[in-house]
């Protein structure tokens, strides 16, 4: 299980130490929130700063700092009290962040926006209730982990210009940009598709090219790694394309080359004119 999944789990249990070290947990604040009981922060979204609050924040601050509180923009969060050493990162990809004084300046006013919509019937009261809810939740555990001084302090301040809130990541979006080919055959025409080779695959046709030259085989027959179509559907692709994973070249004919791959399997290469596909050896 990794570190965002374990986190998630975490949030179904209640970690009961003994009674001198007894922790505000995020998921303690929100269900007595869920159940009313907190109803003092919930009322108080306009300032939550300087609403009253039945969190005990002063008393548990030491023992809340044992744990870290991750929070999505749609407010939804989880809490680990033994986050990994790449813990940032990791939820960082997912949509989540640290939740800290800045961050929680920045969520605070999103979630005036909020009830903003929510006045101008823009938001459902079902969808504002949601927020609200997440969000007291939220407030208490800052509270209680950062102290009602920093945070007044940080929304005092506003949030830094250029600040980006954690946004889900997908492969796609960072993925490196195809690095281009070294090996071209033909560079000239425009050719739609370009077969990727190894330069250890383009050294091992050039130790055969005085052999095959005299036999026949001309320079595309060889070299070509570009075609009309996608490799290997065409006919077009030479030698070159067919020398993965270590395959050596065998015996040279006018008819066909031969391959010989990793299990020492045997394949023939055929010269384009023989109108024949790569076919295992006899």
């Amino acid at each position: 299980m990794n570190a965002f999944a374990k986190g998630r789990a975490e949030q179904g249990l209640h970690r009961k130490s003994s009674q001198e070290e007894r922790s505000v947990s995020w998921i303690d604040t929100l269900v007595r929130v869920e159940n009313g009981e907190e109803q003092s922060v919930a009322a108080g979204l306009a300032d939550p700063l300087t609403a009253g609050s039945s969190v005990r924040a002063t008393s548990d601050r030491a023992e809340s700092r044992l744990s870290e509180l991750y929070v999505a923009t749609n407010l939804e969060s989880w809490e680990t009290n033994r986050p990994e050493s790449d813990q940032d990162q990791i939820c960082e990809r997912c949509g989540y962040r640290r939740l800290d004084p800045t961050y929680y300046a920045w969520l605070r006013a999103m979630m005036v926006r909020a009830r903003e919509a929510h006045e101008r019937a823009q938001l459902s009261d079902e969808e504002y209730e949601l927020l609200r809810i997440r969000f007291s939740a939220m407030h208490g555990w800052a509270q209680a982990r950062f102290g009602e001084e920093v945070l007044r302090a940080a929304v005092a301040e506003g949030v830094p210009g250029g600040y980006r809130p954690p946004v889900i990541w997908f492969p796609d979006d960072e993925r490196e940009p195809a690095p281009v080919p070294q090996h071209v055959y033909p560079t000239e025409s425009d050719w739609p598709f370009t077969e990727p080779v190894t330069p250890d695959a383009v050294a091992k046709v050039d130790e055969i090219r005085e052999q095959a030259q005299p036999a026949g085989w001309s320079e595309a027959a060889l070299y070509q790694n570009r075609g009309r179509y996608r490799f290997p559907v065409g006919g077009e692709y030479g030698l070159v394309c067919f020398l993965h994973s270590g395959a050596r070249i065998g015996e040279v004919t006018k008819q066909w080359i031969e391959i010989i791959n990793l299990r020492d399997t045997r394949l023939r290469f055929y010269r384009r004119r023989a109108s024949m596909p790569i076919a295992r050896g006899a």
